[in-house]
């Protein structure tokens, strides 16, 4: 496989996404707690934008059950997620800056990880997780943007999800009623969609947009 170096790929994004908007991307730092359907496509969109440095936390591994819409291959299976993903982003773009948390997100220790970060993602599953780690952040890491999701199940129509902001510094994907708890199930499209709402919310907010 051809080497590529660090200035062709930097070429190549600055010939796609201009010059002002590429040295934004590039000096900006991400989080993304929990690697899952969400976290692990948002980190992929992030990742192409070349992003500088993105922060990716989660405590799990690949599951057989997972390759329905989390952005792994069986070879993945067993390990564990930050491994297999920061994996793929190298082979994205090398040149980007991933540091991987294999942990458990907690109150406790969830500003502690995402403090570097000028915008930061929630892509957990459980209700309980999502606000547990909503409450840390916006308490936690104030003047920090979170980019959370809410209501991404079934199959019902891509058209419902949509990006709102219903408080200033936390911005809300989904269609905010179709979770797992509802017996929706989770399947590949809708999640995509879910986290490509996600990746463009704080797409924008790199670029100094402030509004879905």
């Amino acid at each position: 496989m051809e080497a590529w170096s660090r200035e062709q790929l930097d070429a190549a994004l600055l010939s796609r996404h201009g010059a002002a908007a590429q040295a934004r991307f590039a000096g900006a730092c991400v989080g993304i707690a929990g690697l899952g359907g969400l976290g692990s496509h948002i980190a992929v969109h992030l990742a192409r934008l070349g992003v500088g440095r993105l922060i990716l936390a989660d405590f799990d591994r690949v599951d057989l059950t997972n390759l329905n819409r989390q952005h792994y291959f069986l070879p993945h299976v067993g390990q564990y997620k930050t491994q297999a993903l920061a994996g793929q982003l190298r082979e994205i773009n090398p040149y980007l800056d991933y540091e991987t948390h294999t942990v458990r997100v907690t109150e406790e220790n969830a500003c502690e990880i995402f403090a570097p970060c000028g915008v930061v993602c929630e892509a957990f599953d459980r209700p309980e997780e999502k606000a547990m780690f909503t409450q840390a952040v916006l308490t936690g890491l104030p003047g920090v943007p979170l980019v959370a999701a809410s209501g991404m199940g079934g199959s019902g129509s891509a058209n419902k999800i949509a990006t709102a902001r219903p408080m200033a510094n936390l911005y809300l994907c989904g269609d905010g009623e179709s979770g797992i708890e509802t017996g929706a199930g989770l399947m590949s499209p809708r999640v995509g969609v879910c986290a490509a709402h996600q990746a463009v919310m704080v797409m924008r907010l790199l670029l100094g947009e402030r509004e879905p």
